[in-house]
Order: C-alpha cells, then structure tokens, then sequence
C-alpha cells in the first residue's frame, strides 16, 4: 500500500525578510545577469551577419534567457577565428 507523502510548500522569502547576505547575493546574480544581457546584445549588434552563426534575430531573442541565453551566444552563436571586432 502506498503512502500519501505530503509535501510542505516552502514559503518564499520577501525581500525584508532576506538576511543582507542574501539580499547582497541577489543584487550581484541580477547585476551579472543585466550585464551578460547587455554584452550579447551590444556584439549582436557590432558583429556582421556573416560573423554570427545562424540569424542574429534568433540570437537577439535568446540572450533575454537568464544566463543560458547570453552564455549560448558567446560559446555558439559567434563564429571564430575571423578576426571580429
């Protein structure tokens, strides 16, 4: 016979109730992220199309993906060895 678990759904923490520890990480996690933001798109605009592999729309589109978005571009999105800006 199974059991009936039940979970206890944690409450989230507002932002007073945050240790200044906490509230300092999440200030630095969201500053790293807007920045991240800001380099891909600011390349996305600098790079020729013929330096970006595939549409720059695309990529445009999927920097606004927390860290994976920004991330991707830098590692896939830019072709190599091209001498780009």
């Amino acid at each position: 016979m199974a059991k009936n678990k039940t979970r206890v759904a944690r409450k989230k923490k507002t932002w007073n109730e945050m240790s200044p520890s906490s509230k300092a990480g999440t200030i630095l996690v969201g500053i790293a992220q807007v920045s991240l933001l800001v380099a891909a798109q600011r390349d996305i605009s600098k790079r020729p199309a013929s330096l970006v592999n595939g549409p720059k729309a695309a990529w445009r589109a999927a920097s606004f993906i927390n860290f994976i978005g920004p991330m991707g571009y830098f590692i896939f999105g830019r072709k190599r060895g091209t001498g780009a800006p």
